[in-house]
């Protein structure tokens, strides 16, 4: 790793998220419509995609000890073969039960794949510049992301308007190009992220697995040590409650407000894209976030925003003021990832970090299916635009959480060291004095940090 420079890391990081993105982006438009295709009716695909859900909650943290103690390449390269498995299922999916394998193969990757890029880059960035920024490197990441899902669903819905060929249906088209961009994503993948690694084979393989669980429960003692990090892990228990209202409740809301579903249908499409290049806009907006703001406050202020453009689409009576607050919504959404994810990053050493995103990742999931029920409970009991509101108020209420790594920024010292592995308690350990979090650049007291002359604009995902 210490062999590639900053700028190195940033190209190889970026290249490989946007290509890990751009299958996701093409399947987008057609995987429910080529389920109903295939025979599913709604209950049942509701149902299937049930098991992507549990998979991912029940091994977020299992797969992150092990992306630590195994090492992130090859984790990664196992996520980007189980995509492969699943796409190729989809292609020929025609029941019920191959269907649910194919969101059980979804839900282990995801697992596999949530956290270890992320993590490599940052431990890569510091191996080759103790000094450098990595928060603009995610906020570039994120607007690569944007990119790369909007991308795939315009050419997704070019392939669509193809028709079919041969005995390929029009709506299978897409499936198979995500099959070939997921092979080149996969050996990208293998040439590009070169990571040092004390061993390998069956040996290290086996004392990986062993050494999981003492990496997972070292991470959650990072969370009883820090009040600054479970606060910030806190943040996703109200973003994912809170996330609802404009991926589940947006598209009843616009049909609500148009008064004819097709026609609602009809504009989803254009509007999906549209809104990842807004929130690829975001994302790039990150070093001036950075540099105007800092980065707990700028989180605080872009939770309360999200919630404002929440109220816009709960409020708004015509569809264009709907969908200009929902491509508003993800504006904020992808500039605030980059600044969440930052802030983690400053509180956890490298041995733990993915470990420490998977905890982050994995409080969205209880927090999604809790919003999922209440809201469209309350929708149904009342109206999509009271839910919506209630979303938007937890949404802001999140804002504070962001005060303990304010605080803990502007008490830090350069000599401050990340938090480290020993539990308060352990015989030989003295009572953990809670670490003061690394300055991030641009926060009220921060003087700026000197760009590293390797790369005079520092390294460029959740």
């Amino acid at each position: 790793m210490s062999a590639l420079t900053v700028r190195q890391v940033r190209g190889r990081y970026l290249t490989l998220y946007g290509l890990r993105w751009l299958p996701t982006g093409l399947m987008i438009p057609v995987m429910i419509l080529l389920m109903q295709e295939r025979g599913l009716s709604l209950p049942q695909i509701g149902l299937v995609s049930t098991a992507q859900g549990l998979l991912v909650l029940a091994l977020e943290l299992p797969t992150g000890g092990l992306a630590d103690a195994l090492g992130r390449r090859p984790v990664l390269i196992a996520a980007g073969a189980l995509n492969l498995a699943s796409l190729a299922l989809f292609a020929v999916a025609d029941s019920f039960v191959l269907f649910f394998v194919v969101w059980a193969l979804q839900g282990v990757y995801r697992a596999l794949d949530s956290g270890p890029l992320e993590s490599w880059y940052v431990d890569a960035t510091l191996a080759a510049d103790p000094d450098a920024e990595y928060e603009r490197g995610l906020g570039y990441a994120g607007a690569v992301t944007g990119g790369a899902i909007a991308g795939g669903a315009l050419v997704s819905g070019g392939l669509i308007a193809l028709g079919p060929i041969g005995p390929v249906t029009a709506l299978t088209v897409p499936v198979l190009a995500a099959i070939l961009a997921q092979v080149v994503a996969l050996v990208a993948l293998v040439v590009l992220l070169v990571e040092e690694r004390p061993a390998t084979g069956v040996a290290a393989l086996r004392s990986s697995v062993v050494q999981a669980p003492r990496m997972i429960g070292e991470a959650v003692g990072l969370l009883r040590r820090s009040r600054v990090l479970l606060a910030l892990v806190a943040v996703e228990l109200f973003w994912g409650f809170g996330m609802v209202t404009f991926e589940s409740l947006l598209p009843v809301r616009l049909a609500e407000v148009i008064g004819d579903p097709e026609r609602a249908a009809a504009l989803l499409g254009p509007a999906n894209s549209a809104a990842w290049l807004a929130s690829a806009a975001g994302a790039a907006m990150t070093p001036l976030l950075l540099r105007w703001l800092g980065a707990a406050p700028g989180a605080a202020v872009l939770r309360i925003l999200q919630g404002v453009t929440v109220v816009g689409m709960g409020l708004f009576a015509g569809p264009v003021g709907v969908l200009v607050a929902y491509l508003a919504c993800y504006a904020v959404h992808g500039a605030s990832n980059p600044l969440h994810s930052g802030l983690l990053h400053r509180q956890v050493d490298g041995p733990y970090r993915t470990s420490v995103l998977s905890l982050n990742s994995m409080m969205a999931q209880p927090a999604g299916a809790l919003g999922g029920v209440v809201l469209t409970a309350l929708a149904a009991a009342t109206s999509v635009g009271t839910a919506m509101l209630v979303g938007a108020v937890v949404l802001a209420v999140a804002a504070p959480l962001y005060l303990p790594a304010w605080l803990a920024g502007r008490r830090a010292t350069p000599t401050a060291e990340p938090l480290a592995a020993p539990v308060p308690g352990e015989p030989g350990v003295a009572p953990a004095v809670e670490p003061l979090a690394a300055p991030v650049p641009g926060e009220p007291g921060v003087a700026p940090a000197v760009e590293p002359t390797t790369a005079p604009v520092p390294a460029a995902e959740r």
